[in-house]
């Protein structure tokens, strides 16, 4: 075990000074054990940050829905061209992008609403029992989708060095692919992307509809390592269960 965590550690860069491993696991937990060891000075540091969060969880949702809508407008457009006898390339590849976003982006803003199934029977046994497995269960949680998360980003990286394209029917304008490549480029170098962009439409880069699984990985490692501070703080479960009727 110990042999395949170096294995896996090899290629984990350093960061501002420090292995980029020590300040996805090492700084978050001793971020947590703050939160045990001082609540409520925690709390108050902690306050505006989580309320940051819980907008950015909101606005995944909705992104998530937004997705879901486009399922929906797609499989109608692919209905109209075939009653009309057209043609509707890369359709398909489309709904299977906007689920897959779907997917992702809801991860967040469902384990907010208590919507991920976990099992509960060994946390009803008793507060003090249930509040300390929740939290073991919760680290080993934000660990795991922390680890998921860099190598979502790290595919993504591989998928742009390698120029992947789809090998479906499915295209993109190119100003598109330019407009995202400027969050990634310097703005010394944007007049040199814009010059090199033209107005074709290109097999669509892989690392493009990548981009909804690191960013919804990302928010669902943020919001464990969030929810794991908060239960360590109030010391009762923030995460609760909607109730249907």
């Amino acid at each position: 075990m110990t042999a395949l965590w170096g294995m896996g550690m090899r290629d984990w860069q350093p960061f501002l000074g420090l292995p980029l491993w020590v300040w996805l696991f090492v700084i978050p937990t001793l971020l947590a054990l703050a939160c045990l060891t001082a609540p409520s000075r925690m709390e108050r540091a902690l306050r505006p940050l989580q309320a940051l969060l819980d907008r950015l969880y909101l606005w995944s949702g909705v992104l998530a829905a937004i997705c879901m809508v486009t399922i929906l407008l797609l499989i109608v457009a692919q209905m109209v061209a075939r009653w009309s006898s057209l043609t509707f390339p890369g359709s398909t590849e489309y709904a299977g992008y906007a689920m897959a976003a779907t997917s992702f982006f809801a991860l967040a803003h469902a384990l907010t609403r208590g919507a991920h199934i976990r099992v509960s029977i060994f946390l009803n046994t008793g507060h003090h029992f249930g509040l300390w497995l929740d939290a073991v269960a919760m680290w080993i949680a934000a660990i795991t989708a922390t680890y998921f998360a860099r190598f979502a980003i790290k595919t993504n990286i591989m998928s742009e060095m390698l120029n992947d394209r789809t090998q479906g029917q499915d295209f993109t304008p190119e100003w598109l692919i330019s407009a995202l490549k400027m969050f990634v480029t310097a703005p010394s170098q944007w007049g040199k992307l814009w010059a090199e962009t033209g107005g074709d439409w290109v097999y669509t880069p892989v690392w493009l509809p990548q981009l909804p699984m690191s960013i919804g990985t990302l928010l669902l490692a943020l919001a464990l390592w969030d929810y794991l501070c908060r239960l360590l703080i109030t010391r009762r479960a923030s995460i609760t269960s909607e109730a249907v009727e």
